[in-house]
């Protein structure tokens, strides 16, 4: 959830399949996931944006039929009451006046003929996911971090009546109660369908999508780069994203594992790839950080292809036999549609009355007083503890982006703690962050802080490095760590950024 290509997306490779063979399902996809997009939007203003995205063309057969394929996505968006702006043709000209870094001229010698621009939303991931989380317990749900399901527990006539759960801060085992069990558990979702049955075959199958973390001069600020077949086949991008450029490919088969992590294979590809589209020399000591994803695909149990770019994306919502209830595979995009799906499978299951889904339309947390010029009530509003003035605009900004209408919660505890000082020089995260996440947003690690809460492990992995002892203190103060706890806490996160390294 913290590692995906930060895209809110319909899915243009989706819509070229679904008429290129004939898929209703892909269509479906599209269709669905570009309403929701429109949704994300609106329901996370603070965490979500448009994004202007360029696809080069060096050939000029790419121009009518990259074109052609983003006026069809712009004619399903529009169909689907979910526009937000229209494609168009845009010169070479005016493309490296709006991407300066773009090439002119490929390796291969053929030259840039022009680019077709087209809009998509981009989003702090794990940001949104917390924010759910805390939306959900404003709402009455009771919000667990940290806690594992060890077994499953069943009536006597073997329907599945709650779990047996371990708190992995503590240790202790506890058993909950309820009328239907829901495995939402992502490419873990199989796991759990087998602490009931061990019998059951497997149906997620994991796809691996690599990312690295680039200099912001890779890119311009506000514009991202698709290019949807290189060399190889394989779709790269390069996106502006908190400051820096993200660069990656995806749809690769992986193992499951709870720390994926990026091969020396995949970085040089990636490097190589970007290389052929920038005027940048594109070069090893310029990444900051990699990071590899996993994403849930769901798959027939009866077949044994390994092939995840042509499995469909859809979400699947499955009853067993013995009354679990399990979602899984979709995407980021479609998280909402996925949990309305699956709660009204839950409430069928269990018998359960409940009103139509109002989610539709339910702005989550600090999104409800956010606006595009929040910053700047956020910089006036604040006095620097240490210095007479307004808060640094970087700072402001980046405050009112990651936590919209509660920024100034931040502040206070800034300016009554003084912790309004940066963790770390070239990064907008302050100190006062660390306690509000520690307080009101289900911190209980430094890299819970340092990766899901801020993102500073995804944009700077030796800034971070830097930052652990401070975040380790700051959390240390405020959940009540000894000595001992702090310097495990210290060897913990340490070994955690090593996923964040280059490989070698």
């Amino acid at each position: 959830s913290s590692r995906s290509t930060k895209l809110i997306h319909g899915g243009v490779r989706y819509l070229e399949k679904a008429f290129f063979q004939m898929d209703y399902g892909q269509l479906k996809l599209v269709f669905e996931a570009l309403h929701e997009r429109k949704t994300m939007l609106h329901n996370a203003r603070h965490l979500a944006d448009l994004l202007p995205i360029l696809t080069p063309c060096y050939n000029l057969y790419e121009i009518p039929y990259y074109w052609a394929g983003m006026k069809a996505y712009d004619l399903l968006a529009y169909a689907s009451n979910s526009g937000l702006a229209l494609s168009r043709f845009m010169p070479a000209s005016e493309a490296n006046r709006l991407f300066p870094t773009l090439a002119k001229s490929r390796p291969d010698g053929k030259s840039l003929q022009g680019t077709v621009l087209y809009y998509d939303g981009q989003f702090d991931d794990a940001r949104m996911n917390v924010a759910l989380a805390c939306t959900s317990a404003l709402a009455g749900a009771a919000v667990a971090n940290y806690t594992k399901v060890v077994a499953l527990t069943k009536d006597v006539n073997g329907i599945v009546n709650g779990a047996r759960v371990k708190d992995m801060i503590s240790g202790r085992e506890f058993d909950i109660g309820a009328k239907v069990v829901l495995n939402a558990t992502g490419i873990h979702a199989d796991a759990i369908r087998q602490l009931s049955d061990k019998t059951r075959p497997s149906m997620v199958t994991a796809s691996a999508g690599v990312h690295v973390t680039l200099p912001d001069y890779y890119s311009p600020t506000s514009t991202g780069l698709i290019v949807p077949k290189t060399k190889d086949g394989r779709v790269v991008f390069m996106l502006p994203w908190l400051g820096a450029t993200i660069a990656g490919t995806t749809d690769s088969p992986g193992e499951i594992t709870m720390r994926p992590r990026a091969t020396k294979e995949d970085l040089d590809f990636i490097l190589d790839a970007i290389s052929d589209y920038v005027t940048v020399q594109v070069r090893k000591e310029d990444v900051l950080s990699v990071w590899s994803g996993l994403r849930g695909l769901a798959t027939d149990p009866t077949q044994s292809s390994q092939d995840t770019e042509n499995v469909c994306r859809d979400h699947v919502v499955m009853r067993e036999e013995d009354g679990l209830v399990t979602v899984t595979a979709g995407k980021w995009t479609t998280y909402r549609r996925m949990a309305q799906d699956a709660v009204d499978t839950v409430l069928e299951t269990g018998g359960i009355s409940g009103g139509p889904c109002v989610t539709d339309n339910l702005p989550i947390v600090g999104a409800v007083g956010w606006r595009a010029d929040l910053y700047t009530e956020v910089a006036q509003n604040y006095v620097v503890p240490h210095r007479p003035g307004a808060i640094d605009t970087k700072v402001a900004e980046h405050l009112a982006r990651a936590y919209g209408d509660r920024a100034a919660r931040i502040t206070k505890i800034a300016e009554e703690s003084k912790l309004g000082k940066r963790l770390v020089r070239g990064h907008p995260q302050i100190e006062a962050e660390v306690v509000y996440c520690a307080k009101h947003e289900f911190c209980m690690t430094p890299m819970d802080f340092l990766a899901h809460r801020t993102r500073l492990a995804f944009l700077d992995v030796r800034a971070t490095e830097q930052a652990i002892p401070r975040v380790v203190e700051l959390m240390g103060q405020t959940l009540g760590w000894g000595y001992w706890r702090r310097m495990q806490e210290t060897r913990k996160a340490l070994a955690e950024l090593k996923n964040f390294e280059c490989p070698v």
